[in-house]
């Protein structure tokens, strides 16, 4: 298979399993959709999928380990995130992404210091391919307990990579807590993305202060997703209502997401060191995210709409 073959095979897969098949009629994947511009930025519903898919090969190059915040480190790559969130009973794992990227994480957990066996639990954002194919390999390095909402166990079941069974030891509902060593992740359900797509939020401690953290896990409307006549997911756009609803009530300090370029980690990690404030703590970086994600499916759920009326 030629790179840009499976570049294309993988943006497939990232723009949805749970949407499968449902693109929008007259459009493919290609297309760059309709544009939006918030606060100055301006992205058409293409160009924000990269933005956070990244090219051909930054699903799989690593990005440097590096501490976010307290007790939370990167350890992913350069377009799909991976966090460590670091406590005296053991870690928790946020996101294992490709299959073939578990070793990539591993390496960037032992150069933080960290050992790969002390994952004690291991999370994920969305049941999408390019988040949580590794569920199975993390698990048998480590004997992590594999946690999921209980809207996306569906989804995982299916994720079978070399025919592996998918593991999930622990069924989680909305505003569930998970806790080990003293720091405790609340799951929220922000669904669209994916039928139990999880935003975390966490309380993190750095220089005498606490700081609100919300792993966002997606707010996107991926080219090919049907908002309008979805035969599958009826209720698809009210789910992403339901999301934005849930976003704008989160308290955050601290943004991060299941794609590095929800937060702007790049930009960040380059301030890091340089003597200024942690770059990371950025309340209004959330809310221009929030307010992109919610335009453009907007922006899409109207372009929809036309276009299902003008076919009758």
């Amino acid at each position: 298979m030629t790179v840009t073959k499976a570049f294309a095979a993988a943006l497939c897969l990232a723009a949805g399993t749970a949407q499968a098949g449902q693109a929008p009629a007259g459009r493919g994947n290609q297309e760059p959709g309709p544009s939006i511009t918030v606060r100055g930025h301006t992205f058409t519903q293409q160009s924000l999928f990269r933005r956070n898919v990244g090219g051909p090969d930054d699903m799989t190059t690593p990005f440097p380990p590096h501490k976010i915040i307290g007790n939370i480190y990167y350890v992913g790559t350069k377009s799909l995130a991976a966090f460590l969130i670091v406590t005296p009973q053991g870690n928790i794992l946020i996101n294992s992404t490709y299959e073939r990227n578990v070793p990539t994480i591993q390496k960037s957990v032992e150069q933080l210091g960290f050992k790969f066996s002390d994952i004690k639990i291991l999370l994920g954002s969305h049941a999408h391919g390019d988040h949580q194919e590794g569920d199975a390999m993390v698990k048998d390095l480590t004997g992590a307990q594999v946690m999921a909402l209980d809207e996306d166990v569906p989804a995982l079941r299916a994720m079978r990579p070399g025919g592996k069974p998918h593991p999930i030891d622990k069924v989680l509902h909305d505003g569930e807590s998970v806790t080990l060593g003293g720091t405790t992740l609340v799951a929220h359900l922000t669904p669209g993305h994916s039928r139990g797509c999880t935003t975390w939020t966490m309380k993190t401690q750095e220089g005498g202060k606490s700081y609100d953290v919300v792993i966002i896990g997606s707010f996107g409307t991926n080219p090919g997703f049907k908002l309008v006549n979805n035969i599958e997911v009826p209720g698809i756009a009210d789910e992403f209502n339901r999301a934005f609803k849930v976003a704008r009530s989160l308290k955050c300090d601290v943004p991060l997401g299941s794609h590095p370029g929800m937060y702007n980690m790049e930009a960040k990690y380059a301030k890091l060191g340089t003597g200024g404030p942690n770059p990371f703590i950025d309340p209004a970086g959330y809310k221009l995210e929030v307010d992109i994600d919610e335009a453009m499916f907007r922006a899409v759920l109207a372009e929809q709409q036309k276009a299902a009326t003008a076919g009758r």
